[in-house]
């Protein structure tokens, strides 16, 4: 499951750029899943799971992963017609042609993430 690894690269550049920031515990990630990304949004919630109870700093068990779904879009250079593909090559549904070009869903990226100082009152 490739999701581990990605998940282990995603904690190691939010810990390291929330070190800088001076923050002691990250209590939000946001993390963007295109539909034809080829990540599994469940494996991925598996792996943070497991990475929270491996006692990372500055992630711990409150820690939180937010998972934004973003769907997959086409538009046919034929017709013009905008259309949510299962594949990334895909017939368009109206004229059938193969002239599609993917305008979302292939998007995997960190969006933000939400961390403390240990200042708050």
């Amino acid at each position: 499951m490739h999701e581990m690894s990605l998940m282990s690269e995603i904690i190691d550049l939010v810990s390291l750029d929330a070190e800088s920031k001076g923050f002691v515990k990250v209590n939000k990630i946001h993390v963007v899943v295109g539909d034809l990304s080829n990540v599994l949004p469940d494996a991925l919630e598996l792996a943070f799971f497991f990475f929270q109870q491996q006692g990372v700093p500055l992630i711990d068990e409150e820690t939180e992963l937010c998972i934004i779904r973003e769907a997959a879009k086409a538009i046919c250079s034929a017709c013009q017609i905008e259309f949510e593909p299962d594949y990334r090559i895909a017939l368009c549904p109206e004229c059938k042609q193969p002239h599609s070009l993917l305008i979302s869903g292939e998007t995997f990226r960190v969006e933000s993430y939400e961390g403390s100082d240990g200042n708050e009152g």
